[in-house]
């Protein structure tokens, strides 16, 4: 049995930063700052996102966390806007549909996600693109901690409760596009594939020894041969 869980933004589908431009506006309208426009989002947690750019303008841990809530409400009737108001902005990855119908039709697969999105911004994306939610059976989401290193322990406990046996780090492959992708599910074992259809490139993903990495997912074949290795 394989777990594959699947990171979101830049390894599944781009949203041409309206995920970017959400969260800066949630920031400004609790917070009355928008951040650092330097900040890189990529291979971060939304939690870890908020706090660290918040932190960056001065801002107490305190209050960072009595107004997390807030900062997600705001992002998310922002994401909606502007995924519903840029039709065709958001568009997903070649090669992406062949290969979760492939993974998802694998008697020894079990289909998941594991992105520092929270769990309804990662549905709006989904959505944007066509990709449905339903297959993706095993999951977890920057909303279930704030920092990426945990979600892999989050998923394995809920796989483990799913299948009714066990699932141990080898049996599980994260796939993503950031060098957090790779490292993340280290402690545990996980193997991780990375694809150069974000920020970083071939090159740079394989400085980090991932199992395998890919400058896109269109080679059906062969990604399904190094998941299944």
């Amino acid at each position: 049995m394989k777990l594959v869980l699947f990171d979101i933004d830049g390894t599944l589908l781009r949203t041409d930063g309206a995920g970017r431009r959400a969260m800066e506006h949630a920031l400004k309208t609790v917070f009355g700052v928008g951040g650092d426009p330097n900040y890189r989002y990529d291979g971060k947690t939304d939690r870890q996102i908020t706090r660290e750019q918040m932190r960056g303008a001065g801002i107490a841990d305190a209050d960072i966390d009595a107004r997390m809530d807030d900062v997600f409400a705001a992002y998310l009737a922002q994401l909606a806007q502007e995924l519903d108001g840029r039709p065709g902005q958001a568009e997903r990855l070649s090669g992406i549909p062949s290969l979760l119908e492939r993974l998802r039709n694998h008697e020894q697969v079990t289909l998941g996600l594991l992105t520092g999105n929270i769990e309804q911004g990662a549905r709006r994306k989904l959505a944007a693109v066509d990709i449905a939610w339903e297959q993706f059976v095993v999951n977890a989401f920057g909303s279930d901690h704030e920092h990426r290193p945990e979600l892999p322990s989050v998923a394995q406990r809920r796989a483990t409760a799913h299948l009714g046996r066990p699932i141990d780090g080898a049996q599980m492959v994260i796939i993503g596009d950031t060098p957090a992708d790779i490292h993340c599910g280290r402690s545990l074992g996980v193997r991780a594939i990375g694809v150069a259809t974000g920020r970083y490139s071939i090159d740079d993903l394989a400085e980090h020894a991932p199992a395998a990495v890919f400058a896109t997912l269109d080679d059906t074949d062969a990604v399904v041969e190094a998941i299944l290795a």
